[in-house]
């Protein structure tokens, strides 16, 4: 098996923050099915992803505020 590389494209930091405030909305939309197997871990690791996107937003926002 050879390993590949990715390579990492700079994006700028409105277009980073647009995104994560897409995600934080589709975070915010979706219902939890909580009769379905799985679904409180899935409520669950989708909050925590939303606090670290809100952190991130808020690291980047000061950043460009500088």
């Amino acid at each position: 098996m050879t390993a590949r590389l990715l390579s990492v494209v700079p994006r700028p930091v409105p277009s980073l923050v647009e995104d994560l405030r897409e995600l934080v909305a589709a975070i915010d939309r979706r219902v939890p099915r909580l009769e379905r197997e799985g679904e409180r871990a899935i409520a669950r690791d989708a909050a925590a992803l939303k606090v670290e996107a809100l952190k991130r937003i808020d690291e980047l926002e000061r950043r460009t505020d500088v």
